[in-house]
């Protein structure tokens, strides 16, 4: 299987609309070079936009949808369209992750559920995600997460619960902590035996450079691919059997305790 991580940058003099068509033409450019893409976080604004996220939300069926589905079925790829600013008409803002099939259907959505900010920023301008999401291919199953969701790896045991294979996170990550990034990624990979595609965004915005270095991580760790701190297409081929072989040769997953007692006072 194939998969292209497109990290996009992300930068304030070009407009909402050219960043759009402009990364529209990148998803059909991977047409015959790629299964899987995948988008970053908040790419149409920047994930650290906050004053841009009311102005510029969306509903989920609104422009960036109709972009990214024509786009995903000119290019024939499962599109994994990175997150937008979705405008509930009936609740709250939500960072809203797409996924559209091959002809442009929407396959699944996802509300990221762990909210950045520490009581600013997004974790009080948007809701909370309240459900976990995974998308079946006809290769493997991913799980889906968005961002700081990275740090919470309960979130990705019970995705991998659900049947997950791959986990799939666009990101908006500050490169003041891009060692986490690296670091995280591989963790939920090794402690899931799973395989890790994270895509981040490049650039600066809102006055945050941001990280880049998107990664693809195998089951055992082991990092098959990593972008550089610029725009870039990173395209890697895996093989979604290693994620059965890794968990039949070394069973740690059969292994967990659960329902264990608090400690005695």
């Amino acid at each position: 299987m194939r998969s292209s991580l497109i990290q996009i940058a992300v930068n304030e003099d070009e407009s909402v609309q050219e960043r759009r068509r402009r990364v529209a033409s990148l998803v059909r450019e991977r047409a015959g070079a790629a299964d899987l893409v995948v988008l970053p976080e908040l790419w149409t604004t920047g994930a650290f936009a906050y004053e841009r996220f009311g102005s510029e939300a969306e509903p989920l069926d609104g422009p960036t949808y109709e972009a990214m589905a024509k786009a995903a079925s000119d290019a024939g790829v499962w599109l994994h369209a990175g997150s937008i600013p979705e405008r509930d008409p009936d609740g709250p803002l939500y960072n809203t992750s797409l996924v559209f099939s091959p002809s442009g259907d929407l396959a699944a959505a996802y509300r990221k559920i762990h909210r950045f900010g520490f009581d600013k920023g997004e974790a009080v301008m948007m809701g909370a995600g309240e459900e976990l999401v995974t998308v079946r291919l006809p290769e493997t199953v991913l799980g889906l997460g968005t961002c700081y969701d990275l740090r919470f790896p309960e979130l990705f045991r019970g995705l991998v619960d659900a049947g997950a294979e791959t986990l799939v996170l666009p990101a908006g990550w500050p490169e003041r902590r891009r060692e986490h990034w690296t670091l995280l990624a591989r963790a939920r990979a090794v402690e899931n035996q799973a395989f890790v595609l994270a895509c981040g965004t490049a650039g600066t915005h809102a006055r945050v450079p941001q990280a880049g270095h998107s990664i693809v991580v195998d089951p055992w760790g082991q990092v098959l691919a990593e972008a550089g701190p610029d725009e870039e297409v990173l395209t890697v081929e895996f093989e979604p059997g290693q994620v059965a072989q890794t968990r039949e040769l070394f069973p740690a997953l059969k292994d967990r305790m659960l329902g264990l007692a608090p400690p005695r006072r």
